[in-house]
């Protein structure tokens, strides 16, 4: 079994393709405008990432830019979700985040576009980072934080295993107000013990 190592997460980083089930995790690409576009119109995504919320192709290329520079930099790993039979076309955005790697742990966050929803795209893409952030990059704790109005990223985090630990009051700001999460983990021990090693496909 893979050992934590820090060393494997020395700058630049590399962002692989990722398949598992319909879904394939793959780095942005200039080509991702009309997603970055899809994005900005939606009322939440804007609030909690650093998509632009009045788009212009600058903008949009600025924020494709940033998240090719996060893992240049070592910050994490910015993954585009795309539909497996048509990579080219992206649904939405997860990035596997290091900001606390120091301590054996990684952030998770995730969003798709209106279009994308109700589908699961974005549980079996954080399967699929949950598979490459335990197997391959052996990191012993991931985390997400989810407000608790939002169900369905809630049933996102549970399709892949994530489990509620705790209510973490006024916790994150959005739209300049403080707002309550909930915290989901996921231990990688556990998750060896349970036997859901060996279904991800990491492609160069």
């Amino acid at each position: 079994m893979r050992c934590f190592d820090l060393s494997v997460f020395e700058a630049p980083l590399r962002v692989p393709e990722l398949r598992l089930g319909p879904v394939l995790l793959r780095p942005f690409l200039p080509s991702d405008l009309p997603l970055v576009r899809q994005a900005a119109t939606d009322p939440y995504i804007p609030a909690v990432t650093s998509v632009p919320s009045a788009y212009s192709d600058d903008g949009g290329r600025a924020f494709i830019e940033r998240q090719q520079g996060l893992a240049l930099e070592g910050h994490g790993y910015p993954f585009v979700i795309a539909d497996s039979a048509d990579p080219r076309q992206g649904l939405g955005g997860l990035g596997l985040w290091l900001h606390e790697i120091e301590s054996g742990r990684a952030s998770i966050g995730y969003w798709v576009v209106p279009t994308a929803r109700g589908k699961k795209m974005a549980g079996w893409a954080l399967r699929g980072v949950v598979a490459f952030a335990f197997e391959v990059l052996a990191i012993p704790r991931l985390h997400l934080f989810i407000e608790p109005w939002n169900i369905a990223s809630r049933r996102t985090a549970e399709f892949a295993g994530f489990m509620q630990e705790a209510l973490l009051h006024e916790w994150e700001r959005i739209n300049d107000v403080q707002r309550d999460v909930y915290a989901y983990a996921l231990v990688r021990e556990r998750w060896l013990t349970r036997g859901d090693t060996g279904r991800t496909d990491v492609m160069d």
